[in-house]
């Protein structure tokens, strides 16, 4: 098969297009063939050597496909070959062909082409887990989105909105504000030019959010922790702003905080099935009926695979950059 590997830690430029042995599936997994695979940041932390692989899994980029399931423990999805699947897996995404958990494995939803469905499951599965699974996001509360026009950023507004609660987002520029106003945002605030804390606490009236989905860490948690309400959670899944924060903790005790953080590729199977079934139980009949949107910014042949992760890297994107086979 083909597939795009590292060939060595570095720019974009690293990315090469090669030829594989076709993956034989193990047991409980199942074999895609692929159409489109998504980029996500991970796989351009994977290929600066900053985010190693779980052990056992191929080295090849790529954390989530959509095309056809063609081989493999194909009843444990409870669907049949040839079906248009997409699926979350730890690594091999970026190759003709996927081997992927028969678990971690969902039905294309009615409607959606193979690109849009291979922007789904690395947001998607992200966002459920620690918006909705961790810190328990519930309708009629508040939403702070930071990076609301990422990847996972459009997912969190479109799904928060969906369950009833009201978001804040922010952006780095004023167009990047109005698309996510477009995609549901209830607020956008431009990180550049304002203080997001004191803006939150003025759209708030005072109260604060009840929940932070927080991509760049560093200075800004001690900031989250000001503009949350009582009992609010904070989730991290990523340290764009780096690792290290001076938290007040006295406010922490006295609004009864949380401070949660995750990463999900190294998470178990089992744990990410679990994930799947709510999504296709939650989530996709909101897909299907048009409530949810897959937000594409740009399509790549594989080949191409370098310009698509420098494009990620430049951050001047709106929703997922997607590769083709």
């Amino acid at each position: 098969m083909r597939a795009i590997e590292i060939s060595r830690y570095g720019a974009p430029e690293v990315l090469r297009e090669t030829s594989r042995p076709d993956p034989v599936p193990g047991a409980g997994e199942v074999l895609i063939r692929v159409a489109a695979a998504g980029v996500n940041r991970p796989d351009v932390l994977q290929r600066r050597g900053l985010y190693p692989m779980p052990p056992g899994v191929s080295d090849l980029p790529g954390l989530e496909v959509a095309g056809t399931l063609v081989g493999g423990d194909i009843a444990a999805t409870g669907l049949k070959q040839g079906d248009r699947v997409c699926a979350l897996v730890a690594g091999g995404g970026y190759a003709e062909l996927c081997a992927a958990p028969a678990p971690q494995v969902l039905p294309v939803p009615h409607g959606l082409t193979d690109i849009e469905a291979a922007s789904l499951p690395e947001t998607f599965f992200t966002v459920w887990q620690n918006v909705f699974h961790i810190a328990g996001l519930k309708a009629g509360e508040w939403l702070l989105v930071q990076g609301g026009s990422s990847g996972i950023g459009v997912a969190a507004i479109q799904m928060a909105k969906a369950f009833g609660a009201t978001v804040i987002v922010t952006a780095g520029s004023a167009d990047k504000c109005a698309a996510c106003v477009a995609l549901g945002a209830d607020h956008a605030l431009n990180y550049r030019t304002q203080d997001f804390a004191a803006e939150v606490e003025r759209l708030t009236a005072g109260r604060g959010v009840d929940v932070v989905l927080d991509m760049v860490a560093g200075e800004y948690v001690a900031r989250e922790v000001k503009c949350l309400a009582n009992d609010g959670r904070i989730a991290i899944i990523a340290v764009q702003g780096g690792t290290t924060s001076t938290v007040d903790v006295g406010a922490v005790l006295r609004k009864r905080l949380a401070i949660t953080g995750s990463t999900l590729r190294p998470r178990s199977v089992a744990y990410k099935g679990e994930l799947a079934r709510a999504l296709r139980e939650r989530v996709w009949p909101l897909v299907e009926a048009g409530r949810i949107k897959p937000v594409i910014h740009q399509v790549f042949p594989a080949a191409q695979a370098a310009q698509a992760h420098a494009l990620m890297e430049a951050s001047t994107h709106v929703g997922k950059i997607v590769l083709t086979w």
